[in-house]
């Protein structure tokens, strides 16, 4: 994509031009009063359409000078067909003595500006040449901010699906989550994540990652949610909530290869445990008064995998008095660790952890992504979803 004229000595910018023109002379004559202009330029001249599609494919060129009667392709339709391959570049068009009309169709079409052949001189050319080079930039400048709005929005709207209001009753338990896409400005995947305490008083999290990136794999994810948060109303729990969660996947997903991994957690703060079960994904930090350990649960399959026969057996665990849970994608621990080939992984994360300063969890949780990503330097691009539960039992 091309940028703004690059610049060269001092301020003065170098335009990189692509003249089509199949006049040997009017190409001269056009070459001539550039160098009159006494702008810095360099100048690539294709006498068709066809020999200058190369050209205006590779997007490096800042402005394309059109005469509107190639030997391939005449009028409205030139500028059209150069628009198409070169959508970001400035047009100038060159038109006839007697096509009085040419000029404002071919802006019509989409060029900047015109020029008529024969009444062209230098301080004309100069200044028609900057004005449409501006412009161009300034409508690609408009069309990408727009664009990044539009991304915005949508992952505004993904984000409510995928990043629900926990529904907490009387749990004194404090959620805190975070989801980024994995490069800045994409689109928000499949990573979800929830939280509900049931009528019983029991909470209950879940957080997933459907496998693939983009629209479907977020559409699966944002269904997987929904799915999980009504079954744990209706009142289902463990191996079976996780069975019929997989039923919902391999109905939604049809013909696509997708699978699904998660961690789901009842927490039962009157028994001061967290039953775990995990289905293909990695388990959860325990953070305490001793510092930030990985708790060693039983795996079980992700889900899709292997259809009906999946198995995911209970990890029972004591929680202290005063404690967190961290739950995560592995967006956050599958990034690079510096510049080098290693990974971050559990250990490399829990080294972070220990390194950052005690915080409130929302710092904390912040600090450990701005890290992650640091190290990584967008060398590996994933969704990440954190999510981490904090308890303090009154004495």
């Amino acid at each position: 994509m091309t940028g703004f004229p690059q610049a060269t000595h001092g301020s003065e910018p170098m335009y990189r031009i692509l003249l089509i023109e199949d006049d040997d002379a009017d190409a001269l004559l056009v070459e001539e009063l550039l160098h009159d202009t006494g702008l810095r330029f360099e100048l690539t001249t294709r006498t068709t359409l066809a020999d200058a599609r190369p050209a205006l494919s590779t997007n490096l060129h800042d402005c394309v000078l059109l005469d509107l009667h190639l030997p391939d392709i005449s009028g409205t339709e030139a500028v059209a067909a150069v628009r198409a391959l070169a959508p970001h570049t400035a047009v100038i068009v060159l038109t006839g003595l007697s096509e009085k009309q040419a000029g404002t169709e071919a802006m019509t079409a989409g060029a900047q500006d015109y020029l008529v052949k024969g009444r062209v001189e230098a301080e004309l050319l100069h200044r028609t040449l900057r004005y449409a080079v501006y412009r161009s930039e300034t409508e690609r400048a408009a069309a990408q901010a727009q664009k990044a709005r539009l991304r915005a929005e949508e992952n505004a709207r993904l984000e409510r699906r995928l990043l629900p209001q926990p529904i907490l009753d009387t749990s004194a338990v404090t959620v805190t989550s975070r989801y980024l896409p994995g490069a800045e400005g994409a689109l928000l995947g499949g990573d979800f994540l929830d939280v509900v305490e049931g009528d019983d008083g029991l909470l209950h999290a879940v957080v997933g990652d459907v496998s693939g990136h983009g629209p479907d794999a977020a559409a699966v994810g944002v269904c997987l949610r929904i799915a999980w948060r009504s079954l744990v109303l209706g009142g289902h729990q463990g191996p079976e909530l996780l069975r019929l969660m997989e039923r919902v996947l391999v109905a939604e997903c049809g013909d696509e290869p997708l699978f699904a991994t998660c961690t789901i957690i009842t927490l039962d703060q009157d028994m001061a445990t967290a039953t775990l079960h995990l289905a293909g994904h990695h388990g959860p930090l325990l953070t305490t008064a001793e510092g930030t350990r990985e708790i060693p649960a039983a795996h079980g399959t992700a889900l899709g995998l292997a259809p009906g026969i999946g198995h995911w057996p209970p990890t029972v665990l004591p929680l202290p008095a005063t404690g967190a849970l961290t739950v995560y994608t592995d967006g956050l621990t599958e990034g690079h660790h510096g510049s080098g080939r290693d990974r971050l992984g559990v250990e490399g994360l829990l080294r972070l952890i220990s390194e950052l300063p005690p915080n409130n969890p929302a710092v904390h949780i912040d600090h450990l992504i701005k890290e992650a990503q640091a190290l990584n330097a967008a060398r590996h691009t994933d969704d990440l979803a954190v999510l981490r539960l904090d308890w303090k039992t009154e004495e």
